[in-house]
């Protein structure tokens, strides 16, 4: 006989996948520290090529292709999806120019910032209202991106590209009912005719292309496929299977471990400006979870 599972089970199983896709996404500069020789546009081309064929494998191991030949038949899911895989395009290529170029600081208040401009997208845009503690931290972390305008002018459009790429990407993706291992699938297939004429032109030119030349670097750039597809796989189970404001509570280990990497591991020295933004954006993001908490006890 089978006995029924306790009811926290879902959460406890959802909590592994979880911390699994953060941790991926958090110690991810450090696989982008490898690859630093391949040019941001190059690495991005091939990160497209590389993902397609996994997502298309993953798709095929868990039976989504119904899910994927729905979305391919509505022409509303093509135009969200056309949509959405130009912003995440955006996302990848700055995230990875900028850990390149060492602005490993403003990638993380990027997501820092992220679930708070989520908050105001889906007010400005879907209606949603807000609780004085929502309204509290937006306004907290506003001064803080004023500090930054102030302080640190040069990496405030990081920070923010970042930030609203990824808030729109999610406003666009939430418009539309495919999951998301096949939406990635879709939008890998989108950009692939852009990502093959990036890899082309690269290889057609005087340095030539990076990937072929040497073993080593080669299995590196087909290895953004597996940190492409893998983690947002994890986060896609767990969303299922555990509370979504548990989950956007977990949100913040990744840009947490980001700015640990860029103060211990590269060693990047931090501005004032860019201090007194992160301390602002730390109390903003403890206001948000306040309230949270205080609507999951209610």
């Amino acid at each position: 006989m089978n006995t029924p599972a306790p009811a926290s089970q879902p959460t406890a199983s959802g909590l592994a996948p979880a911390l699994g896709a953060y941790l991926i996404w958090g110690f991810l500069p450090l696989y982008l520290v490898l690859v630093k020789s391949v040019p941001a546009f190059e690495f991005v081309g091939w990160r497209i090529i590389w993902t397609l064929p996994l997502c298309l494998a993953i798709v095929a191991v868990r039976r989504q292709f119904p899910e994927l030949r729905a979305a391919l038949g509505s022409p509303r899911s093509l135009l969200a999806l056309l949509a959405s895989s130009v912003l995440i395009g955006i996302n990848w290529f700055v995230y990875i120019w900028a850990i390149m170029a060492g602005e490993v600081y403003a990638t993380s208040i990027g997501y820092y910032l992220n679930p708070l401009l989520n908050v105001l997208l889906g007010t400005l845009v879907l209606g949603e209202r807000l609780s004085r503690r929502q309204w509290l931290a937006v306004a907290i972390a506003a001064v803080a991106v004023a500090l930054l305008a102030a302080g640190a002018v040069t990496s405030l459009w990081i920070s923010l590209t970042l930030g609203l790429s990824f808030g729109l990407y999610g406003l666009v993706r939430k418009q539309v009912s495919v999951g998301s291992l096949p939406g990635l699938t879709i939008e890998s297939a989108i950009l692939l005719p852009v990502a093959v004429g990036i890899a082309w032109w690269y290889a057609a030119s005087p340095q030539g292309s990076a990937f072929g030349q040497d073993l080593g670097m080669s299995l590196l750039i087909v290895f953004s496929g597996v940190v492409t597809a893998v983690p947002l796989l994890m986060f896609a189970i767990a969303a299922r299977r555990m509370d979504y404001s548990t989950l956007g509570f977990i949100q913040y280990l990744s840009p947490t471990i980001v700015f640990f990497l860029g103060l211990f591991v590269f060693h990047q020295p931090l501005a004032p400006a860019k201090l007194a933004s992160f301390v602002l954006i730390w109390v903003a993001v403890g206001v948000f979870v306040w309230d949270l908490w205080a609507k999951r006890k209610a």
